[in-house]
């Protein structure tokens, strides 16, 4: 019975001790909400892969616990007077495997996710990068991309027009470095664990697909002696309330998300393990007025209008959500008083009797409805306020059905524009109004999730490229917005807090407008 008993201690203390030995030093044990579709940096798309791919390389810059962005593989720049040239001087360091990291690394990187072939959804965002447009749509080389390698650790970038967000753009995992040796010799194989090969601060050690990703301390990262985590595992189930038992049972260290209608009893039980804070993003529905009959104005107008936003912030969600009447959050740089619909200050009574006489122009009425589908990936917040939508879209006559899928599969449906309406949402990449509106554009391809196209539209856009004053840049998309905001491609809903949960072990989390947190600067007690 003694040995029994020294027994069940032992695994008792096993059990205890399990997530922070599981690799023989301290774990960190992250719920990112969702499954990869790849840890390929130029194939990634969402947040809950964000969270991964961050800490597994670094582009020329990367951010700070506050998510802004400071010196990364590059320790210093130069801007022209122009502000359209960036040179600049890289730090002596290496891949995962040894091999030295070098400006011909970001060459080949920039180039590679503009190629076609690639296939990258997010290319879009380098098209500030002079030459990087017509490459990704097949009307040049790469090899005319503007992003030259003076020598090892010198690289330059040129580009279309002075973009004061660019260095923060460059901590976007679009520009990360990529392992050419490797992806050369392995081909599309070179993410498996066995063969992936990194210059950030944690490698690959294992993916189980559906049930967690395991990322160890790469020594061979030049600040790998001041880590604190030595091993991380990330926990890609979506299911929000199975994910919070886990995370009270002390199974899982932050939950980067969890179900609003818990917000009581959180801020009861765990209120300083309950996190919410401003977040720069905008939770809306794309609807796809490339498909009949939503590219008549007037049905997408009639849905928008029916959509009663302060009971989906008040009511539904009940944590601090803002309404949403215009597609850029409030508080973007440079960017004050984003251009909101025309109707916002209408009450609500009276909006529902301007959408259903819409939708009657529009040739719906009683004995002809308007039936439509919606599309929400797994989520009890989303599930939630597509019921109280379909409800309100009910009061105009509209029968909703109601089509919930997986994240991955949900978002690849929405890339090839196979949904008529669906839930999305957009976390600011960088702190400028463009990298909202740039969704809108025509050329954005794959994330203009509906299709929608304007040239007036893009034609405010491209100015507004090319545009160094501030204010005259801010004025033009301001009026593109206001465009869109009229043509109502998409309908926003809400602006976002970020809602996490995090343990009180957990040192060095930060609350930022982004969200965004690389676990290099977190500790446990």
């Amino acid at each position: 019975m003694k040995r029994v008993h020294a027994l069940l201690v032992a695994l008792c203390c096993f059990a205890i001790l399990g997530s922070t030995a599981a690799f023989g030093g301290t774990t960190l044990r992250v719920a990112s909400m969702g499954e990869p579709a790849s840890l390929d940096p130029h194939k990634v798309s969402g947040t809950w892969e964000n969270y991964i791919v961050g800490d597994m390389f670094l582009g020329l810059t990367t951010e700070d616990p506050k998510s802004k962005a400071v010196p990364g593989v590059a320790e210093s720049w130069t801007v022209s007077e122009d502000g359209k040239t960036y040179t600049f001087k890289l730090r002596k360091s290496m891949w995962s495997d040894g091999t030295p990291l070098t400006a011909n690394d970001f060459v080949f990187s920039m180039q590679r996710i503009l190629l076609p072939e690639t296939a990258a959804e997010y290319a879009s965002l380098l098209y500030i990068i002079e030459g990087a447009e017509a490459i990704n749509t097949g009307k040049a080389e790469a090899s005319t991309l503007a992003v030259k390698a003076i020598d090892d650790y010198t690289l330059e970038i040129k580009l279309t027009g002075p973009a004061p967000y660019f260095l923060e753009l460059l901590t976007h995992y679009t520009a990360y470095p990529v392992p050419k040796h490797v992806i050369e010799a392995k081909g599309k194989e070179w993410t498996k664990p066995a063969n992936m090969v990194v210059n950030g601060p944690y490698k690959l050690v294992e993916w189980l697909p559906n049930t967690h990703v395991k990322l160890t301390k790469n020594d061979k990262w030049w600040g790998a002696a001041d880590l604190k985590i030595d091993d991380i595992t990330f926990y890609t189930q979506e299911d929000r309330a199975a994910v919070q038992k886990r995370f009270r049972a002390g199974e899982i260290d932050v939950a980067m998300d969890f179900a609003s209608d818990q917000i009581e009893w959180l801020k009861k039980n765990l209120p300083d393990e309950t996190r919410i804070a401003p977040y720069m993003g905008c939770y809306y529905y794309p609807i796809n007025s490339a498909k009949e009959p939503f590219t008549d104005v007037r049905i997408r107008k009639a849905l928008s209008m029916a959509v009663n936003r302060e009971a989906i912030v008040d009511k539904v969600l009940k944590t601090g959500e803002l309404a949403a009447y215009s597609f850029v959050p409030p508080g973007v740089a440079y960017y004050d008083n984003p251009a909101e619909v025309e109707w916002k200050d209408t009450p609500y009574g009276e909006r529902v009797k301007m959408a259903k006489a819409l939708l009657k122009e529009a040739g719906y009425d009683e004995k002809n409805p308007l039936e439509l589908t919606l599309r929400y990936n797994t989520s009890e917040n989303h599930k939630r306020i597509a019921v109280a939508v379909a409800s309100m879209w009910k009061q105009i006559g509209v029968k909703t059905e109601l089509f919930n899928s997986e994240v991955k599969v949900h978002y690849a449906d929405l890339k090839q524009g196979d949904f008529q309406v669906a839930r999305a949402g957009w976390i600011a990449d960088y702190n400028d109004a463009q990298n909202f509106l740039y969704l809108l554009e025509t050329r954005t391809g794959a994330n203009n999730y509906g299709r929608y196209s304007n040239p007036e539209y893009d034609s405010l856009m491209k100015q507004a490229e090319v545009t160094a004053d501030l204010v005259k840049r801010g004025e033009l998309m301001r009026k593109a917005e206001a465009m869109a905001m009229a043509d109502q491609p998409v309908i926003p809903i809400y602006h976002y807090v970020s809602k996490n949960l995090v343990s009180k072990k957990v040192v060095g989390f930060e609350d930022n407008p982004k969200d965004i947190h690389r676990w290099r600067y977190v500790s446990l007690k």
